[in-house]
């Protein structure tokens, strides 16, 4: 039924193209923020294909429709499109065409492709005009379709915003847009359009709640020397909020209302700073009719990513309170399975609230993937009520969870072994195990991004011909998104990616995995801290500090494949597990955590 009702929104979608004069109509997976996650008002591709991952672009035209999703999710879309007349097309596969190639190929001279340009980065849309252009085609990106066709849409969120303390942040807001017109400066822009949320919640020392398990607000901002506006909800503002505002000199704008502001009142002559990776085609193309624009990065991103003293030392806290969770966790469940009903939907509750009893609790930082057996090959997995699989005791059970927290955001998975696993898994487990502790234990120097070291983790992998979809390691936000950048660990180089140097201060999750579609997945995931390590006449040499403290099963490991550099290295990491969560254990917790970290 459900296929049946994809196959008639997109019928309806056709209708829509066709009175609107499209020839292809582009969806992607986006706010009017380029935010990763996004509310159910904006998860328009979804409605019309039923596809329900984080990441996606849906092309529709008169005879056909296309989703193009990355690695995470080609096992999870090709059960969701089953039916649906949707193809899937998966990224970065041979022979698999990019959106932008299909488009080249398949769209004929003075044809029209349709988008809104709210949702679609400058970036993409640019390319897309520069591009199309040679073969006469024409863009039109200030229609939404889905206004047409979706009757019982969602509404725009809009919940009340909260200011955090100075205590909290480590920086007055006063004293961070200093440094963001310090940088303006030196790239000789008058001023900055900011559009990307988890900077402006940075900049502004605020936090909201419009996107599910990320504390933000819908918002823009504009500041140069002589103002500082925000554009924002004013069903959002607080009492508090307001003074806070007003006793900095921020002007606060209703929401919708930086579309004028771009065409009216920004001078011809000013130099406006765009970063485009972020900023919609819409508003671009506003703002250069009005103004002036010079590209480049948003000087808030690199300034945000490295976190101050403050922040970490709020973080090494706030990382020990979510491991022992989790480590209590891994207790409660080894001890009871077998013993009592245990799903993947009970099990990542059970978790859940062990995390809202610690203090200063805000909400997850992104829905708990509790993966039994063969759903842990799909990297994002969701367990639900209506489809779910009941735990026994063989097997393992992938969970990647995390919460936000006024002191932190936590990102930690764990596989956990429930009974009897077979030599092949043990095998994966270890090759796993030995890449997450060499990158742990990375020595480099100054001036590496997480490319260069990327390898240390995928090593033991790519040795046995394996490989896993994603990167290894992205940042995690500050009280804010779990998924953060510039800074990340990957291998793969893609021209006009982003990419940044690993900083004293920045965090990064290291995580590589096995997926074995219809038989297994495998991650296991930290959050490390850059620091600087020894200075020399060779330069600045560069390590990792850790900041998730849970062990790792010794059950799924397979002695006979560790070197005795590994050992070591996991015995070390074990040791300092129980040091740091066994003064918060029961007794009987204790002893189990003593047995599990012994060393070997």
């Amino acid at each position: 039924m459900e296929n049946m009702t994809i196959q008639n929104r997109i019928a309806k979608l056709r209708e829509s193209m066709a009175h609107a004069g499209m020839d292809y109509y582009m969806i992607p997976t986006a706010d009017f923020h380029n935010s990763e996650y996004v509310n159910d008002y904006f998860k328009v591709r979804e409605f019309f294909c039923g596809f329900t991952g984080s990441n996606g672009t849906l092309i529709v035209w008169q005879d056909g429709a296309g989703l193009w999703t990355d690695g995470r999710y080609f096992i999870q879309a090709e059960k969701e499109l089953a039916d649906t007349g949707v193809t899937l097309f998966k990224m970065g596969e041979e022979n698999v065409p990019t959106v932008k190639e299909f488009l080249l190929e398949n769209m004929q001279e003075n044809q029209t492709l349709g988008f809104d340009g709210r949702v679609v980065t400058a970036t993409e849309g640019l390319q897309l005009e520069e591009e199309l252009g040679k073969k006469q085609i024409r863009l039109i990106y200030d229609k939404d379709l889905a206004e047409e066709v979706w009757a019982d849409r969602p509404t725009l969120p809009c919940g009340k915003i909260m200011v955090l303390s100075e205590e909290i942040c480590g920086a007055g807001m006063q004293d961070k847009c200093r440094e963001v017109l310090t940088v303006l400066e030196s790239m000789k822009a008058d001023s900055l359009l900011l559009t990307k949320l988890d900077d402006l919640m940075w900049l502004f020392n605020i936090r909201g709640c419009d996107v599910e398990c990320n504390p933000v607000a819908l918002s823009y901002g504009y500041i140069s020397k002589e103002k500082k506006v925000l554009f924002i909800q004013k069903e959002a503002i607080t009492k508090e909020s307001e003074e806070y505002f007003a006793k900095n000199k921020i002007e606060i704008r209703e929401y919708d209302a930086i579309t004028a502001f771009l065409e009216k009142e920004i001078a011809k002559e000013e130099t406006v700073l765009i970063d485009k990776r972020h900023c919609s085609f819409c508003l671009y193309k506003k703002a250069e009719a009005g103004a002036v624009i010079t590209e480049g990065q948003n000087p808030a991103e690199l300034l945000k990513a490295v976190k101050n003293p403050v922040e970490l030392v709020n973080m090494e806290k706030v990382y020990i309170q979510d491991s022992v969770a989790v480590t209590k966790f891994i207790y409660w469940l080894k001890n009871n399975i077998g013993k009592t009903e245990i799903t993947e939907v009970s099990a990542a509750q059970y978790l859940d609230d062990l995390r809202r009893q610690i203090p200063g609790f805000l909400d997850l930082s992104f829905p708990t993937i509790s993966a039994y057996k063969e759903n842990a090959a799909m990297m994002h997995y969701e367990a639900t009520k209506e489809n779910h699989k009941v735990l026994e005791p063989e097997g393992m059970l992938l969970v990647d969870s995390g919460g936000q927290y006024l002191g932190g955001t936590t990102d930690v998975t764990r596989t956990i072994v429930l009974g009897e696993i077979s030599d092949e898994i043990k095998c994966h487990y270890t090759a796993v195990v030995t890449g997450m502790l060499a990158l742990t234990n990375a020595k480099w120097l100054y001036g590496c991004t997480g490319r260069n070291l990327d390898i240390l983790a995928r090593a033991p992998l790519w040795n046995m011909g394996i490989d896993y979809k994603c990167g290894t390691g992205h940042g995690v936000g500050y009280i804010l998104n779990v998924h953060e950048g510039p800074q990340n660990i990957r291998w793969r180089y893609v021209e006009g990616m982003s990419e940044a140097v690993l900083e004293a201060g920045m965090d990064v999750t290291n995580e590589p995995g096995v997926y074995i579609e219809g038989s297994h997945g495998i991650r296991v995931e930290n959050v490390l801290v850059v620091r600087n390590d020894i200075k020399n006449g060779d330069g600045q040499f560069m390590c990792f500090d850790t900041l998730t403290y849970v062990p790792i099963d010794r059950e799924a490991i397979d002695f006979r494949y560790l070197t005795a550099e590994t050992r070591v290295q996991l015995n070390t990491y074990h040791e300092m597990v129980y040091d740091k969560i066994s003064p918060y254990l029961s007794e009987e917790e204790r002893l189990w955590l003593k047995a599990v970290t012994k060393a070997i």
